[in-house]
Formats: structure tokens, sequence, C-alpha cells
């Protein structure tokens, strides 16, 4: 099997920075994962339906793959904004829609 250097690197970070790169930057990037993560296992109403998600390792490695990459993307648009925000170029997220 080939040896994944990104797993090495992540298991080798001392848990306080595992925990700070984990943590959204803002509830608005939490809200778009959530988003994200919801669409794709299905987002049904969990008062009105019990819903059972099976999958296999790969798969599950897949989907956390996704919210990594999202994540990652999101961080970056945010800075971007705020980069732009401080420049005077565009306005609050709150203008977006």
């Amino acid at each position: 099997m080939k040896e994944n250097a990104l797993l090495h690197y992540v298991q080798a970070m001392e848990p306080e920075t595992v925990s700070q790169l984990s943590r959204p930057a803002s509830a608005e990037v939490m809200q778009v994962i959530e988003h994200n993560v919801l669409g794709l296992l299905g987002g049904l109403p969990p008062q009105d339906f019990d819903v059972t998600v099976t999958t296999s390792r790969e798969n599950l490695g897949r989907l956390l793959a996704s919210a990594i990459m999202s994540g990652y993307f999101l961080k970056g648009a945010e800075q971007r904004l705020a980069f732009e925000q401080s420049i005077g170029q565009t306005g609050s997220l709150d203008d977006i829609e």
C-alpha cells in the first residue's frame, strides 16, 4: 500500500494545533460546511425520520477529504473577503446573497 504522507503529517501534529486548524474562523463558514455535508448525506429532518448512514471506510475518507477541501476553500475565500473589506472594495457578508 502507498504511504500517506499527509496522514503521517497530521498524526504528528500537536493536539492543540489540530484543534486550532479544525475550528472554522466564523459562524458563516461553519454554516456552509454543515450545509455541504448535509447535502452529501441527505438532510432529512430528524424529528420526522430516523436516518442511519452506512458507508465504507474508503467512502468515509472521501467525505472527510471533501469536507477538508471545502473548509480550505472557504477559509481562503473568507480571508480574501476580509482583505477586500479592509481596503474598501466590497461590502459585508450580509450584502452577498
